[in-house]
């Protein structure tokens, strides 16, 4: 099965929000315990996107 590939344009202060915010998830996952692979792997394509 093919992936759809959605392409969405963010201003600085939304990506650094939204970059922000997912950081901020991974760190409550990592107080639970539980894994991070999916949200780092979403975390580390955003960064690279914005520079």
């Amino acid at each position: 099965m093919k992936e759809k590939k959605i392409k969405v344009k963010f201003t600085d202060f939304e990506c650094n929000l939204l970059i922000n915010g997912m950081n901020e998830f991974r760190n409550m996952l990592i107080e639970e315990g539980k894994p991070t692979e999916d949200v780092d792997t979403l975390l580390l394509r955003l960064i690279d996107e914005s520079e």
